[in-house]
């Protein structure tokens, strides 16, 4: 009988063991040893304090206590051009949205001067900078009879040059915005 108080204390005690070793290890506690770069990192305290906090490094009690420590990001919100897209095209039905894929395609549109046609928008983002070959906007017309039957196209318009100098347009007013806000990390002390 004493066996079996004996067993469930052991496994208690192993099962724990086993829970903080895991905890520890995916906090990344596990590496002890993480040698650094003597040439990359600064040997005078106050620079390295300061190039660590320039880098974004570092913890502050007082802000995570605050909650400003906290990152709050927003969508997309870091990427001026796909913001600019959003806000050209926001007159216009969205049929796809996807911003991992880097691409806008709107809904079939009819601005109601001809019932028979309407057309679709695809912006495709080929790069996060403010470039005008950074993206590539693509409009198809499509035009149906009175039998309903369609035939779309792709089509070279002026549309998509106007589309791509407003939405460039917007992405450097929203670029200058985000770098006006932006703060500097400094600490006080560091002289």
């Amino acid at each position: 009988m004493k066996i079996f108080k004996y067993i469930p204390k052991k496994l208690t005690f192993f099962f724990v063991g086993v829970l903080f070793l895991n905890l520890l290890s995916s906090c990344g506690m596990g590496k002890i040893w993480d040698p650094a770069d003597a040439r990359k990192v600064p040997a005078n305290v106050n620079d390295r304090v300061k190039k660590n906090l320039e880098e974004g490094k570092g913890f502050s009690i007082a802000k995570s206590m605050d909650g400003g420590g906290a990152t709050s990001y927003q969508f997309a919100s870091s990427n001026p051009m796909w913001r600019a897209s959003l806000e050209i095209l926001d007159f216009l039905p969205l049929a796809n949205v996807d911003y991992s894929g880097g691409i806008i395609t709107t809904d079939w549109y009819n601005e109601g001067t001809a019932s028979d046609e309407s057309i679709k928008i695809t912006v495709r983002f080929l790069t996060n900078e403010i470039r005008s070959d950074g993206l590539r906007i693509i409009v198809h017309k499509k035009r149906c009879n009175t039998q309903q039957n369609c035939s779309v196209k792709k089509i070279a318009s002026t549309l998509e040059h106007e589309l791509r100098v407003a939405i460039l347009k917007k992405a450097v007013l929203f670029d200058k915005e985000f770098n006006k806000n932006k703060k500097k990390f400094k600490r006080q002390d560091l002289k």
